[in-house]
């Protein structure tokens, strides 16, 4: 395994990391259908707070990821797409859902079983 300390892991590590959680994904999913404007994103991505999506965007933005368009207009029209890099990632993206929903059941019973085990455990 490589050393965590190696800068080359910590730059991986870092866009793992912004790349995978959820909001990022869910953004990314979202704008794999094409432009969106931000209350667009708001109201398809209910459970995410203004403030999150405010940050979720300026990070996927500053990786490359997504474009913001501004407008001039009264008011203004901001637009949010994927860049190329962007749509490239919707193939993993997919792949990633796909596994997780056809893995769900396993994984639940996995989890009933581990806790069972160890409330047994526990009980002893």
């Amino acid at each position: 395994m490589k050393d965590p300390a190696n800068p080359v892991c910590r730059t991986i590590s870092a866009l793992l990391q912004r790349i995978g959680d959820k909001w990022s994904l869910l953004v990314v999913q979202t704008l794999g259908d094409g432009s969106r404007r931000f209350n667009q994103l708001r109201r398809e991505i209910p459970s995410i707070s203004q403030r999150m999506l405010t940050l979720t965007l300026r990070n996927l933005e500053r990786d490359g990821l997504v474009n913001r368009t501004v407008t001039p207009s009264i008011p203004p029209r901001v637009d949010y797409e994927l860049t190329e890099l962007g749509h490239s990632l919707q193939k993993p993206i997919c792949g990633l859902v796909t596994w997780a929903m056809d893995h769900s059941d396993a994984i639940h019973a996995a989890q009933a079983s581990y806790d069972a085990e160890l409330d047994r455990r526990e009980a002893a």
